[in-house]
């Protein structure tokens, strides 16, 4: 039995300014890392005749998906052309788009894609993402479907967009529809 979170950081601007790089000449620090953590999430995929036949209520539907290659040595940049992707897709603007999932490895990685898309920060990761939960490796996608998913229930949301930057430079995502 667990009682406490041990991945959310007390700090503050002073403390996190202080930090010192990971690399020389680098800007990631421990501060605007993520913190490897465990997680469990589970998310059950059907088509709509099996949803139909077994009576189900499903908390969101699959719109479209995206993989994308995109250069390694830059590799944080995976969910910019994700998004242009399932926009693309889905026929949609980013206004279009109730709520973003966007994988937190990096703080660089949100901010990033929040300059080039212009997505509005109120509806980015309205429930804390990476940086203050923990980054569950190889179960992120899935950590990130099921919060964009209960959020969409929770709040009335009709849409949500989910992406994430991987190892090698790769980048994915899901839209989501209620």
């Amino acid at each position: 039995m667990f009682d406490t979170d041990e991945a959310p950081r007390t700090t503050d601007l002073a403390t996190l300014s202080a930090l010192k790089p990971v690399v020389t000449g680098g800007i990631h620090t421990a501060g605007t890392s993520s913190k490897i953590a465990d997680a469990a999430a589970a998310v059950v995929l059907m088509n709509a005749d099996r949803v139909a036949a077994e009576g189900l209520t499903p908390l969101a539907l699959v719109r479209a998906t995206s993989f994308v290659g995109c250069d390694p040595r830059i590799m944080l940049e995976g969910p910019i052309p994700v998004t242009a992707d399932l926009l693309k897709k889905g026929g949609m603007t980013i206004d279009d788009i109730d709520i973003f999932e966007v994988n937190e490895a990096f703080a660089a990685v949100v901010l990033g894609w929040q300059q080039v898309t212009g997505a509005d920060s109120a509806r980015t990761i309205p429930d804390g993402g990476a940086i203050v939960l923990g980054h569950a490796l190889g179960s992120t996608g899935c950590v990130l479907i099921t919060k964009a998913a209960h959020e969409m229930s929770r709040t009335g949301s009709e849409t949500a967009l989910v992406t994430m930057c991987c190892g090698g430079g790769i980048g994915t995502g899901t839209l989501l529809a209620a």
